[in-house]
């Protein structure tokens, strides 16, 4: 059986790549964690686990994505597919990662730093979306998590030119968290 967790956080400032996870274990007790706002207009946003997660894969292979049923979550949702045994990312992290991003409208393909050589890319966490800032703190490095992040935690109405992402896209990613610094 698994244990749900879920984790309230503060999202962050929108950066220009579109990248994002919280815990959710079946060895971790629900708890339930806020992270600092960058200010005080930003608002809250609840993380809850993905109710069908893609298949775990292995972290040195490029993992497959799969489309939850039904329609997509309002909320962003989080689970991790393998936990991490490293430190935990905060927001103020520069992180490593290797990712694959799929439009859940289409199940698509859009974006996958997989294809672009074996090396994982890296950035700091508070310049991307809300989604993956909220969505990664707490992650250990080592580990790969699901992200299922909702439009108005990722690009909205106005998704970058040339994406591929539509207007208004629920966006699911698979991250690998490859070291933090």
């Amino acid at each position: 059986m698994r244990h749900l967790r879920t984790v309230t956080v503060t999202a962050l400032a929108v950066g220009t790549l579109g990248l994002a996870g919280c815990s959710n274990s079946s060895s971790s007790p629900a708890t339930t964690t806020t992270v600092p706002s960058a200010s005080s207009t930003t608002p809250s946003v609840t993380i809850t686990p993905v109710q069908v997660p893609s298949p775990v894969g292995t972290l040195t292979t490029k993992p497959t994505v799969t489309v939850p049923p039904g329609t997509p979550p309002t909320g962003l949702e989080s689970t991790d597919l393998i936990v991490g045994t490293g430190p935990a990312v905060t927001t103020s992290d520069t992180v490593s990662v290797q990712y694959v991003g799929v439009a859940w409208s289409t199940g698509k393909q859009f974006d996958a730093s997989w294809d672009r050589g074996s090396q994982p890319i890296s950035f700091p966490l508070n310049g991307v979306i809300p989604g993956w800032t909220a969505g990664m703190v707490g992650m250990k490095a080592g580990g790969r998590r699901e992200l299922v992040i909702p439009p108005n935690l990722a690009y909205g109405a106005t998704p970058p030119q040339g994406s591929g992402i539509a207007a208004n896209e629920t966006l699911i990613f698979i991250i690998d968290l490859v070291g933090i610094g």
